[in-house]
């Protein structure tokens, strides 16, 4: 399984608390993936309770959309 070591010029660290105050039903959800966008703010596609769970969304969205770039992150 792939946890995006391949993915080069990701920034040093991503502060998903700066998109807006998280709500609770966020706060339950830590685990976010995020899209990469090349000089664009990365944005949040989905959230999820378990890593697992995120990893699995991630493979479906890298078969769906090849050549977009993904993260999965702990927020």
């Amino acid at each position: 399984m792939t946890y995006n070591t391949e993915i080069n010029n990701l920034p040093s660290k991503v502060n998903l608390s700066a998109y807006g105050t998280p709500t609770y039903k966020d706060r339950l959800k830590r685990w976010a993936i995020v899209r990469l966008f090349p000089n664009q703010q990365p944005v949040i596609v989905a959230r999820f309770r378990k890593r697992s769970d995120a990893d699995g969304h991630l493979q479906f969205l890298q078969q769906q959309i090849p050549d977009g770039q993904f993260l999965v992150m702990f927020d």
